[in-house]
């Protein structure tokens, strides 16, 4: 078996583009695999075909050698442009060679530890201004079955005006949620890095009593020593690692105690070959695994093929407001019932995609982020 052909398809989705790869080889098999980057996705497109130049005319089999000639094929390795070009491909393969054998891919990973995957949905609460809308919001998240939700407390505007109202006000929308569902769901708070470790600080203690889950990204990832300083501090769980790209990126965060779960994207932190590294790692050092999951179908079946193979999976994130478009764009979709993920039984990934469910959503150039104010405060 070889490889012939690798094609790219790219989509506007709401607030990002979704970019899918499609690898074919001479024997009528194909894998699918996805890209889809909140940024300059034309760039990870032209990467796709940059790489692929060197996997054409070769066996797909052996994923993780092509993924050792990926990233150390090129002087220049390493970013989200490159390593999502290869996540794309690496998730392909990945899909081929459980076709080609027959088999859901979690049973190459050594898996399943378990058979459902439990789920939050996210972006939750994101019209919510009032104690009132909180409440109401929370009560329907469990009503659709999740046990955990994950919102965003904080606003850019708001926190740059009046920090001291803005956190107040968090407050109160946290204690009406809490309020809603009781003690035992999870509240998982999205920072968007909109804090500083002064501010992270003074959040974290206000919103302590209601108990959040976490504090997702409170400040800006690149400081891995602010990082840790502020989790010594923090009376909340750090949850971090979306834009983290690779096993060396996240040593450090890991070792130094700068996070109390850690997020990989498997879009971007170079595939599945990568991420199951990655969490070994955190492995060893006790800490769990909760994928970053803001994609298409495809990201999603990635990551849940790795949560089942891995011993230390925590919580997989659901963007419960796309879920009928990816269901309808997916051959076989995914079942979440209940608040879990059941996991695919097919082999490879598990789906067949409907590109042309998509026709309408034509790719649009994502828009800058407004950044000529101070985020951190």
């Amino acid at each position: 078996m070889k490889i012939t052909k690798v094609e790219t398809f790219k989509y506007w989705i709401d607030w990002c583009n979704w970019l899918f790869v499609k690898v074919s080889t001479d024997e009528g098999l194909y894998g699918w695999g996805e890209g889809s980057l909140h940024g300059a996705v034309e760039s990870v497109e032209t990467a796709v075909h940059e790489i692929a130049a060197g996997l054409i005319g070769k066996d797909p089999s052996g994923v993780g050698r092509h993924w050792q000639s990926m990233y150390h094929g090129w002087r220049w390795r390493g970013g989200p442009t490159l390593l999502s070009a290869m996540a794309a491909l690496d998730i392909a393969l990945w899909d081929i060679e459980g076709k080609r054998l027959g088999v859901p891919v979690y049973r190459l990973l050594g898996g399943p530890y378990r058979t459902k995957l439990r789920a939050y949905a996210s972006h939750w609460l994101r019209d919510a201004t009032t104690p009132e809308q909180a409440y109401d919001g929370a009560k329907r998240a469990v009503e659709a079955g999740f046990s955990a939700f994950k919102w965003s407390p904080f606003r850019h505007t708001s926190l740059h005006d009046n920090e001291a109202a803005a956190i107040r006000h968090a407050t109160e929308l946290m204690a009406a949620a809490r309020e809603a569902v009781g003690p035992d769901v999870e509240i998982f708070c999205e920072c968007s890095e909109l804090l500083s470790p002064r501010s992270a600080v003074i959040a974290a203690k206000a919103l302590e009593p209601y108990r959040p889950g976490w504090f997702e990204e409170p400040i800006p990832f690149e400081n891995v020593a602010a990082m840790v300083q502020l989790q010594r501090q923090l009376p909340v769980p750090i949850a971090t690692g979306e834009r983290l790209l690779s096993r060396w990126e996240f040593i450090d965060l890991i070792q130094q105690g700068g996070c109390k779960i850690i997020q990989p994207d498997l879009m971007h932190a170079a595939g599945i070959t990568e991420v199951v590294k990655i969490a070994s790692l955190a492995d060893t050092y006790y800490i769990p695994v909760a994928p970053h999951n803001p994609g298409g179908p495809i990201c999603t079946l990635a990551a849940m093929h790795l949560s089942a193979a891995i011993p230390n999976f925590f919580i997989l994130e659901q963007m419960e407001t796309e879920r009928a478009l990816r269901d309808e764009l997916c051959t076989n979709p995914v079942r979440c019932v209940d608040g879990y993920f059941e996991l695919p039984t097919a082999p490879g990934l598990g789906t067949d995609l409907r590109l042309e469910v998509l026709e309408e959503f034509a790719f649009k150039p994502q828009p800058l982020r407004n950044s000529t104010e101070s985020l951190w405060h």
